[in-house]
């Protein structure tokens, strides 16, 4: 060690790197499952939730498939699977389930600050997209989970739903919507705030930012030493540690591949921008109270789903239209422009050259993506609200993301869309790589790791009783008796 570095001679049970929605869920659940464990939680940034869990840098959608259709993918034969908008939908109301437990126990006292009801649209255009949403509407009407589902073609009750869209319309225009109204709008950093003040209040487990991990490496007397720099002093500290979870965003790819471990190989990430844009107007933002995400064009990603979103920042009603694509090599929006670069390894380039190839749509979506200026986005807005000034809306950068590429025996490498957690065979180490719907899933996700982590916390006779008071639905076969009980439980102590 150098004259400027420090041995922190501390065993830790875990040591979270990144002060975001995941370490934050993992941190509180493993306290709430043995009190007495000892947890580092280490952040490279001066505050918590600053990159993907900062509420301007995400979509802030309780993503629980009421209105997003690419969860509801259309068959050759034409059938419409909702089996992916179910699973969704349930790992959203474990998040709801674990938040209620936080406010029946005392532990969150404000719900209302990061959890809003916000009814859900789905929203086409054209005859093929009609066809395909009325037959999405009946097979999720025949679902307990979605059994409360609207739909309509008429532009009367549109108006209705959310008149500064319909407004301007006629009968002639072929469009349909459907509408739950359960759904919500969530402020991620709001809630991430919350869970980390009740880590500090209730277990003394304050996040240590500006601390920024160098490296994690493999210790003969314990299983790993984190490697950080105080960005203070430029100190370099040494942490030892059972477990280590990584959770740090679109940064997190380039710690995993500093790691010994076999799971890593051939994982590689493809960056992503988002952008908004937002309204000035007063008059019009108080126009709309919903969330309405429409289709993505045939050869686009599942990523560029154009929806029109109420969102609650700061205190005050907001309203975003996007996402539009933007292109940076930084895997962070706080982060470097080698980091791209800085990820191209001997066991990832062919997968990297595999997902390229095979999603030269996407390049070319990015592409016109650039090249867009604020006419051209005001316009894509206009198939939305037709009478849209330009002169209301401006344009925010939102947050990076990092989208997996990985190993495939047909196409050598695919890129994924979604969250993957990987983990040591141990499961000692685990890393989070990916985005949506991300956040939404965190405490799904997050009892994953748990599970994989500490399986003696889930599996004692005392973790299997907290655990079905936590989250009841979660690994569990769901009905439409306890569904609709823990959604009426859920609704009552987040005051939707």
């Amino acid at each position: 060690m150098t004259n400027n570095s420090i041995h922190i001679d501390k065993d830790y049970d875990l040591i979270c790197v990144g002060a975001g929605i995941m370490s934050a869920t993992l941190a509180l659940m493993a306290k709430l499952f043995d009190p007495s464990m000892k947890i580092l939680i280490l952040e490279r940034l001066n505050d918590v939730a600053l990159e993907s869990s900062a509420a301007w840098n995400n979509a802030g959608t309780g993503h629980s498939a009421l209105c997003e259709l690419n969860y509801c993918p259309e068959g050759e034969d034409g059938n419409v699977s909702i089996e992916k908008a179910a699973s969704i939908c349930n790992q959203f109301e474990v998040s709801k389930q674990f938040w209620s437990y936080l406010v029946a126990q005392g532990l969150m006292q404000s719900p209302e600050d990061f959890i809003k009801h916000v009814p859900h649209h789905s929203l086409v255009f054209g005859e093929d997209n009609v066809t395909y949403l009325k037959k999405r509407y009946l097979a999720m009407k025949s679902h307990f989970m979605f059994d409360d589902i609207e739909y309509t073609e008429q532009i009367d009750k549109m108006m209705e739903w959310f008149p500064l869209i319909a407004n301007g319309r006629t009968s002639e225009e072929k469009i349909a919507a459907s509408r739950i109204t359960r759904g919500t709008e969530v402020n991620y950093g709001n809630l991430t705030r919350q869970l980390f003040a009740i880590l500090e209040k209730e277990y003394d487990t304050k996040v240590h930012c500006q601390h920024e991990v160098l490296d994690i490496d493999p210790d003969d007397s314990i299983e790993w030493s984190v490697i950080a720099k105080d960005l203070r002093t430029n100190q370099k500290k040494y942490y030892d540690a059972h477990h280590v979870f990584i959770g740090a965003g679109g940064g997190s790819l380039l710690l995993l591949q500093k790691v010994e471990i076999e799971e890593k190989e051939g994982y590689g990430g493809f960056p992503v921008s988002g952008e908004w844009l937002v309204c000035k107007n007063e008059t019009v933002i108080k126009q709309h109270n919903a969330k309405v995400y429409s289709k993505a064009g045939p050869n686009d990603p599942p990523m560029s789903t154009p929806h029109l979103d109420t969102r609650y920042i700061n205190g005050k009603q907001e309203l975003l239209f996007g996402p539009f694509a933007g292109f940076s090599p930084k895997f962070l929006k706080q982060g470097s422009n080698f980091d791209l670069f800085k990820s191209i390894k001997l066991d990832n380039v062919s997968p990297m050259l595999g997902a390229f190839w095979h999603n030269l749509p996407l390049t070319k979506y990015l592409i016109e993506q650039l090249a867009m200026n604020h006419e051209d986005r005001m316009n894509a807005l206009r198939q939305f609200v037709k009478d849209a000034k330009s002169e209301d809306w401006e344009l925010m950068v939102a947050g990076q993301r990092v989208q997996i590429i990985k190993k495939d025996e047909f196409e050598k490498g695919k890129l994924q869309f979604g969250t993957e957690v990987v983990s040591s065979k141990d499961g000692s180490i685990t890393c989070l790589l990916g985005a949506s719907p991300g956040a939404s899933t965190a405490t799904h996700v997050m009892l994953q790791v748990l599970d994989k982590a500490f399986p003696e916390l889930l599996n004692s006779k005392k973790g299997k009783l907290l655990k079905t008071q936590i989250a009841p639905s979660w690994r569990e076969d769901i009905n439409e008796k306890t569904f609709k009980e823990n959604l009426y439980k859920s609704k009552k102590r987040l005051k939707l």
